[in-house]
């Protein structure tokens, strides 16, 4: 079968179209022929080798495909299955292990694309606002980055909870965009003038920030009394957060989806609200599985709503 591994770490161009055996699951595995590969950050960040990884390494966390095979001890799922996962053992690939905890069954009128493209972003937007953000009704909740892969489902869900949302995001189109998804106010993240634009809307009970780096500070500045804020990447600054916490009594919590539990049940309910036209997942662009090394310079260099996937058979 075709991969796309990386024999050392660096710029996309150490990714490489491999032949490889194809992979035979473990009793807890499931074998997906993938249809479609989500593109996340984090897969630049194994690439480059932010994270430990055995090499050479096949890129990629999320899949949407058919159930080729499965573990002696799985029985949630089965051949022929249309299925969608996210963690998986390398999914830029013709087949791919899921843990079968992290599979879900995918409607038949969620498209493969879809089902890809939810995956690690949607868990961790499940994960900041329904988890950390619930009860939602009456809050207001501020996602940074509302355009971006996590954020643009972030703010759909917060709004389907029943929160009054703020997002922020570049360009004029896109934060168009963001407000047609369900943020009621959306300011560009470039304004000097940030904070007091929020502080006007009024103070977020939930603030949701992926570059802590840059917005720690203005987070702290606007969050309500007793809110909470949730981390879900970046590189965090200095300042003790125990300490910042203790200002407004605040609520600090790191978020990742690959840690995230019942993974398997949060992309049923993901790609159910799907089913139900209740969520959209904004697909930018598509590329065959050899324009990978494209595909995963656009997720950090480019700016556009939603997400990007890799088709195998295209």
């Amino acid at each position: 079968m075709r991969a796309i591994r990386y024999h050392d770490t660096g710029g996309p161009s150490v990714l490489t179209v491999d032949e490889v055996p194809r992979p035979g699951p473990g009793c807890t595995d499931v074998l997906v022929e993938v249809r479609a590969a989500g593109v996340n950050p984090v897969d630049v960040s194994f690439r480059e080798g932010a994270y430990p990884t055995d090499l050479p390494a096949t890129a990629g966390l999320d899949v949407a495909g058919v159930v080729s095979a499965v573990g002696e001890d799985v029985t949630a799922v089965e051949v022929g299955d249309r299925v969608c996962a996210t963690g998986v053992d390398g999914a830029y690939a013709e087949y791919a292990l899921a843990p079968a905890n992290n599979v879900a069954q995918l409607p038949d009128d969620v498209s493969f694309v879809e089902g890809a493209a939810v995956g690690l972003a949607g868990v961790t937007a499940w994960q900041a606002v329904v988890h950390y953000g619930s009860p939602l009704p009456g809050k207001t909740v501020l996602f940074h980055g509302g355009s971006g892969g996590v954020g643009h489902i972030g703010v759909q869900l917060a709004a389907l909870g029943g929160a009054r949302v703020i997002a922020t995001a570049g360009a004029a189109d896109r934060r168009d965009r963001v407000r047609d998804l369900g943020a009621g106010d959306v300011f560009d993240y470039a304004r000097e003038d940030l904070g007091t634009a929020v502080a006007d809307v009024g103070a977020p009970d939930l603030v949701v920030d992926h570059r802590p780096e840059t917005y720690l500070e203005l987070d702290l500045e606007v969050v309500a009394e007793g809110g909470t804020l949730v981390l879900i990447e970046g590189e965090f600054p200095e300042t003790s957060t125990a300490f910042l916490s203790r200002v407004k009594e605040l609520t600090i919590q790191a978020v990742s989806g690959l840690n995230a539990p019942d993974v398997g049940s949060t992309l049923g309910d993901l790609v159910g609200l799907i089913a139900d036209d209740r969520l959209t997942v904004e697909v930018e662009r598509t590329y065959p599985l050899e324009d990978a090394a494209e595909a995963q310079r656009a997720v950090v260099e480019d700016s556009y709503v939603g997400k990007l996937v890799v088709e195998p058979g295209a």
